[in-house]
């Protein structure tokens, strides 16, 4: 089995671990950004084996280059997504902010 194989390649922003809804971008964040083994990984994701996550963490040493580029065209594009959200919020949205401000001002009033 070639390591490719663990993956689906579903597109340019969508490398998944193959037979789960999971990107390698989570696998990848929680051992870059947080520093987790493995095995702390598979406790965080059961539904992953550790075969599954060792060849994620695999494929990122063999491909550092490519993968760290994915990664970080991946944060570029949350933002964005984040910054649209923020500029042009949905109406469901818009009503939960509001709920949210609402509940926020009721508490603030009771302790008074």
């Amino acid at each position: 089995m070639q390591l490719e194989d663990y993956f689906d390649f579903l597109g340019p922003l969508d490398i998944r671990v193959k037979g789960t809804r999971i990107g390698i971008n989570i696998i990848l964040w929680d051992y870059l950004d947080h520093e987790s083994s493995a095995e702390e990984i598979a406790k965080h994701y059961p539904t992953l084996t550790l075969e599954q996550i060792h060849a994620t963490l695999t494929y990122y040493w063999h491909n550092q280059e490519q993968v760290s580029s994915y990664l970080q065209t991946l944060d570029e594009e949350y933002e964005r997504r984040w910054q649209e959200q923020q500029l042009h919020p949905s109406p469901a949205f818009q009503r939960l902010r509001a709920l949210a401000e609402a509940r926020a001002a009721a508490a603030a009033t009771s302790e008074l």
